[in-house]
């Protein structure tokens, strides 16, 4: 059976040969201090759960540990603005594939500004489509991001991507991303889009007070709640404004 290249990143643990401190952030988190081995689909696994379940601290260790600055960009971009990294990272274990991947980018919402004014110092904006990403609206510089400067055969790593995108531009994102899957990437993404998620046969896990489990889109809150809502709307107002 011949090996295949994808997943290039195939599974992340906590390591074995290290005492944990599991009353100390971040293994405080239920489920980070239930990780386990979490193995990754090779197109798209995505990361969901409530704020504060320990999902975006995953997917910054697991960046961190690949390389990448915390606060995003490619594995060139190193600064920090804040030294607010969980020791996480250090403590993780990655299994990676034979085949490296010949592209990388780090795409974290909260950070994306410093990193877009750091490429406006550095004077780097050709890969971003050759316009200031502080130029054009936050939305239109995630999709100058996704659209210009993921190549493609590469490993893509995102924490909540949709956080400035309105639901038509999320809708070009789920293609932007589809089109980078069939040229041999692979995504990791933290997110509560319920657009995103239903991208066809990729891998959630749901992270909660019980540790970190597999479950089905349509299993999901974000899915059920916004179905609920949207084929609802009228009573769930009037249940939400109540007596206010």
């Amino acid at each position: 059976m011949a090996l295949e290249p994808k997943p290039y990143l195939q599974q992340v643990s906590l390591r074995d040969d290290l005492e944990f401190d599991f009353e100390a952030f971040p293994l405080s988190l239920p489920a980070v201090r239930e990780l386990g081995t979490l193995e990754f689909h090779p197109d798209v696994t995505f990361f969901v759960g409530e704020n504060g379940s320990g999902k975006s601290t995953v997917v910054e260790a697991i960046a961190v540990a690949l390389g990448f600055g915390p606060e995003g960009g490619t594995k060139s971009v190193q600064f920090r603005t804040a030294d607010t990294v969980s020791s996480l990272h250090a403590m993780l274990r990655l299994i990676k594939s034979f085949r490296k991947p010949s592209d990388s980018y780090f795409l974290r919402a909260e950070s994306f500004y410093n990193v877009a004014t750091y490429m406006d110092e550095v004077d780097y904006l050709k890969g971003y489509g050759g316009r200031s990403l502080h130029k054009v609206s936050h939305g239109e510089s995630f999709m100058a991001t996704i659209s210009n400067k993921l190549r493609g055969n590469g490993l893509y790593i995102m924490d909540e991507p949709e956080s400035a995108l309105s639901p038509t531009r999320q809708l070009a994102a789920l293609s932007a991303i589809h089109k980078l899957v069939q040229d041999e990437s692979q995504f990791i993404i933290a997110t509560h889009s319920p657009i995103l998620l239903a991208y066809p046969r990729a891998k959630i896990y749901q992270f909660d007070s019980s540790g970190i489990y597999e479950i089905d889109y349509e299993d999901t809150e974000h899915y059920a709640i916004t179905r609920d809502f949207l084929n609802h709307y009228s009573k769930r107002l009037g249940d939400l404004l109540e007596d206010h």
